[in-house]
């Protein structure tokens, strides 16, 4: 049997209008910190306790504060905690982090104190920094949502810009589908993943429906994306990656009362 090259396949995919997938790719300003944590075994509800001790720490230091979603079903983590950074320089500035030293004296209880009490109940956590879409843009996005849908995915060696651009064409195909678009984050540095996207939803009831969408539906929303056809939008990220982990989950509160 021949085998189609990998480039000629993605192009195969991509038609008929591949013009679309070539455009410039969306700026990404906004440097993000993501951390997934699993709890160490029963000690999830001290973990949330923990973060909900020291929300008034994290509201008073001058950071901005943190998203959080807890999981439901898929990859391992218990915990996602979304950390707006901006950028290095100003993150770590020394009057930043002074802030932050002295935020969590005054609370009594110090940002190394308070690590080693989550260390005391996490099994595992990785962090990874992100670049992704403005936080007034984030904000505004997952304000009244209470479903997370997020996808986490390590590029193909060479393919990673492909797969950045595969996201925002699966994205423009969800919302001519009718569902929300995706949130899109590419690796700044951490972890290993290239890619990871974000799609909200105000309940489980309306994600449910969404999955109901009519064939002719997504044929028509697929072509007009930018793919050859609906199944191609799946089979062309899967060309793209090494790994792919799908998570659903629900935003939780962690703000002060």
């Amino acid at each position: 049997m021949t085998m189609v090259p990998r480039a000629l396949l993605i192009a195969l995919l991509l038609t008929p209008s591949l013009a679309a997938a070539q455009a410039a790719l969306p700026t990404r300003p906004e440097l993000y910190k993501f951390v997934t944590i699993q709890a160490a075994p029963g000690k999830l509800p001290d973990l949330l306790a923990l973060y909900r001790d020291r929300a008034p720490v994290m509201a008073g230091n001058g950071d901005e504060f943190p998203i959080v979603v807890r999981h439901s079903q898929g990859d391992r983590w218990d915990l996602l905690v979304i950390y707006p950074i901006g950028s290095f320089a100003d993150f770590y500035s020394r009057e930043r982090m002074a802030a932050r030293d002295a935020a969590g004296v005054a609370s009594g209880v110090t940002n190394a104190a308070f690590q080693e009490r989550l260390y005391q109940v996490i099994a595992w956590h990785e962090d990874v920094f992100v670049w992704g879409p403005p936080l007034a843009e984030l904000r505004a996005y997952v304000a009244g949502a209470t479903v997370a849908h997020l996808e986490m995915m390590q590029a193909m060696a060479g393919q990673h810009e492909a797969l950045t651009r595969q996201r925002y064409m699966e994205s423009a195909y969800n919302v001519n589908r009718g569902r929300p678009r995706m949130l899109v984050f590419t690796h700044q540095e951490g972890a290993a993943w290239d890619v990871i996207t974000l799609d909200a939803w105000p309940d489980w009831r309306r994600y449910g429906e969404a999955q109901m969408v009519p064939a002719e539906v997504s044929e028509a929303a697929a072509k007009k994306a930018g793919f050859a056809s609906a199944d191609a939008v799946g089979v062309t990220m899967r060309s793209l990656i090494n790994t792919h982990h799908d998570t659903l989950g629900s935003f939780v509160s962690i703000a002060p009362k």
